[in-house]
């Protein structure tokens, strides 16, 4: 009934619901994701409970979440139920000079190190990510010379210096935007006969050194990454920063500035998949946070149920009003539902609409929602006397609701349930908990349009 039997708990003490194979936040194992579990009704083949062993396996690999320190396994007192369960050994790898990462919070953040020694040659290397449209990658300065990488704008990379005879400048265009918080890799290069600049795998751009004047790059301030100069920094996550073949130590030295944090945690692209529930993941320098407003959830990540709990008789009703309707008035109305002052018909038709919620109940019949309108257009979602979940859509045109009736399972069990109603035009998707969507279409006599709809009720029909 949507409730684990089994889960495995990590870091911190928290109850994990995913298995290898599949992701935070997913209540499924790797054939779930894939799509080829032995029973297309689970998301385990485990769940399949055949009496034939069944496996899930895969790697757990959201290292914030491991250790597994324990796993506890339900549903296993029934005559004849076994569970066999193993966890492999905990591997860290990968290059952490690859890895390592800082995160500019400010555009006044800045890391520092000790003067660039690049006076012949220079061959800077560095991965970014960023949402923000330009920002001082990094920069070191002489009397007159100077060496500097900045995105210039959300296309632009530059790569510009000054060995004694002006400034030379290349820049990189990209056809795709650059600050779409995915990474890119910038590489330039320069000697006494010419300098280079690319990113990703675009083409490069190489310019000869002039034939007269200095070769040599005289610098003599820090480097620093990040703002420098009062110049605007830049905000966002850069790793593997290779400076002539050595690996500077962003995380080591972000641990004692301020406005930069070690590493590059927080971002949607690491951890968009723990705002559940629909809710959208909103990038932020510091971090990261998930807005619930378009969906029936709250708290930080969109997993408090914003739910109510409804004795018998009682009932909700929202109006949904005009543009022009001012507050006073919706108030009014809203607490005077019963003798409602009848107002301008709103001009709102709906071609399509999508409606979502859960709910638990030992009652039937019982009504869950009804939307009503300033028409004789109407919608209901009912439970029926059998404890069957129906659907009914009265769109105009025809003489008799059109109904959708859900009679493989009884939804008055106590148990939640969630109802997933998508139109599109005469086109109906439904599904109901994890079963597969089911669709179906409206007689064409109906209107395509829900036209003027004027409340919605839950509960009870008023």
């Amino acid at each position: 009934e949507g409730n684990p039997y089994t889960w495995w708990v990590g870091k911190a003490n928290e109850k994990h619901y995913y298995w290898g194979g599949s992701g935070p936040g997913i209540q499924k194992c790797a054939c779930g994701i894939e799509r080829n579990c032995t029973d297309p009704k689970y998301y385990c083949n485990c769940d399949a409970d055949y009496k034939q062993w069944r496996k899930d396996t895969g790697m757990l690999s959201y290292k914030e979440h491991l250790p597994v320190s324990q796993v506890v396994a339900g549903d296993v007192d029934r005559p004849g139920s076994e569970a066999k369960i193993s966890v492999g050994p905990l591997r860290c790898q990968g290059d952490r000079n690859y890895w390592n990462a800082a995160s500019f919070v400010t555009s006044s953040s800045y890391l520092h190190f000790s003067t660039f020694q690049g006076e012949t040659s220079a061959d800077i290397s560095f991965y970014f990510k960023t949402s923000a449209s330009d920002g001082v990658f990094l920069e070191n300065l002489g009397n007159t010379d100077f060496i500097k990488l900045e995105l210039k704008s959300a296309t632009e990379v530059s790569f510009s210096f000054d060995v004694g005879n002006g400034p030379v400048e290349i820049v990189v265009r990209s056809p795709n935007q650059l600050n779409d918080d995915q990474w890119h890799r910038v590489n330039a290069e320069r000697n006494v006969k010419q300098a280079s600049l690319q990113v990703d795998q675009l083409p490069l751009e190489v310019r000869k050194a002039p034939t007269e004047g200095h070769t040599r790059l005289e610098l003599y301030s820090q480097l620093y990454v990040g703002a420098a100069g009062g110049q605007r920094g830049f905000l966002g996550c850069i790793r593997s920063l290779r400076m002539n073949g050595v690996t500077l130590d962003l995380e080591e030295r972000a641990k004692v500035t301020p406005g930069v944090k070690p590493g590059c945690s927080g971002h949607c692209t690491s951890y968009g998949m723990y705002c559940a529930n629909g809710g959208k993941c909103v990038e932020k320098y510091n971090g990261y946070s998930c807005d619930c407003s378009k969906t029936a959830y709250d708290g930080p990540f969109c997993i408090k149920d914003v739910g109510a709990f409804f004795e018998e008789g009682m009932w909700l009703r929202y109006n949904f009003h005009s543009p022009g309707t001012s507050m006073k008035d919706l108030v009014s109305r809203t607490l005077l539902s019963s003798t409602d002052p009848e107002t301008t018909v709103p001009n709102l038709n709906l071609n399509k609409e999508e409606l979502s919620f859960s709910f638990s109940t030992t009652k039937s019949p019982c009504v869950l929602l009804y939307i009503s309108s300033y028409t004789q257009d109407f919608m209901a979602v009912l439970v029926k006397p059998s404890g069957n979940l129906q659907i009914r859509y009265s769109l105009g045109g025809t003489k008799d609701p059109y109904n959708i009736d859900v009679d493989h399972r009884n939804v008055a069990n106590g148990q939640p349930h969630t109802v997933n109603i998508t139109r599109n035009g005469w086109d109906i998707v439904l599904q109901l908990d994890h079963y597969p969507p089911t669709s179906y279409s409206l007689p064409t006599a109906s209107d395509i349009q829900f036209n003027s709809p004027k409340a919605l009720f839950l509960g009870k029909v008023i």
